[in-house]
């Protein structure tokens, strides 16, 4: 029998407190509980990205993490990267460079690069390249996606600010 338990974690700047299975994924509940549908589910593995979310700033899998240990923790999916209907710079760098086909791949991609620049500003292509390795694109060949990226650093450069918490426009 699989037990409910009250979950209460912050999403995307609010706190919030909802009754789950014990045993669901975090990315079931984020997508089913809490309708924010832009984290999607891949291989259900942990293996091809696509359910990357921010966990307390650092990018992390979803489909194989059972929302029970995220507990009071800070969560960020793609809808709370934009700032109203300004998208984040990051987002803006994945449209210039071209860097979205199909879009299945994108949230956790560009959550992955938001954690990579939150930690390393200005990337060695290298770097980008080892950061994204866990997430799989069947679109883009991945060289729109390391230019995006490396978009996303020289923006956050030019305008003097971080990449963290986002730029206001």
């Amino acid at each position: 029998m699989n037990k409910t338990l009250l979950v209460k974690l912050k999403v995307n700047g609010e706190w919030i407190e909802a009754w789950a299975p014990e045993r669901q994924t975090l990315l079931d509940f984020i997508r089913e509980e809490l309708n924010l549908t832009g984290t999607k589910k891949g291989c259900g593995a942990g293996d091809c990205g696509s359910c990357v979310v921010l966990i307390d700033g650092r990018a992390t899998t979803t489909c194989t993490l059972s929302v029970s240990k995220v507990q009071g923790r800070e969560i960020t999916t793609i809808e709370g990267l934009a700032n109203g209907t300004h998208l984040h710079p990051i987002q803006e760098a994945f449209i210039e460079a071209g860097a979205i086909q199909c879009g299945y791949c994108t949230p956790g991609m560009v959550l992955q690069a938001k954690d990579l620049l939150d930690r390393v500003p200005d990337p060695t292509e290298q770097e980008i390249k080892e950061a994204i390795d866990g997430h799989i694109c069947r679109c883009t060949g991945y060289i729109k996606i390391v230019e995006a990226i490396r978009l996303a650093s020289r923006k956050s450069k030019k305008v003097g600010a971080g990449i963290k918490g986002g730029l206001k426009p």
